[in-house]
């Protein structure tokens, strides 16, 4: 992932339209649609890791939460499914987790398509 992907995630300065700022995690995902929307507060308790959790850098959850009580709200990235993916953000859940906040997140989810 790119320094200025990281840097927006970890800040929550995302630039619109989402789907061109994400281009680069959109263009891991199996070929289709997707939208994208966010970033929203959601509970992170539902919340399904796709690495090892808790996560083992110590040092990067406590730099998030540190930021989390300063009022920053830095960004973790979800594919929405039958169960909600933690994409990117493993470190950011956790501390939103930690600080009992209501994480924020940009959900990416399959297209939903119509006959009509």
């Amino acid at each position: 992932m790119s320094q200025s992907l990281r840097i927006a995630l970890a800040t929550g300065q995302l630039r619109r339209p989402l789907a061109e700022t994400l281009r680069e995690l959109l263009d891991l995902l199996v070929d289709g649609r997707y939208q994208v929307s966010g970033p929203e507060r959601r509970p992170g308790d539902d919340l399904v890791a796709t690495t090892g959790w808790p996560p083992a850098d110590e040092a990067r959850v406590a730099y998030y939460r540190t930021a989390i009580r300063s009022g920053h709200r830095p960004v973790a990235v979800v594919l929405a499914g039958a169960r909600a993916l933690i994409v990117d953000g493993h470190h950011k859940i956790a501390a939103y987790r930690a600080e009992g906040v209501t994480a924020s997140v940009v959900q990416i989810s399959p297209a939903q398509y119509s006959d009509s």
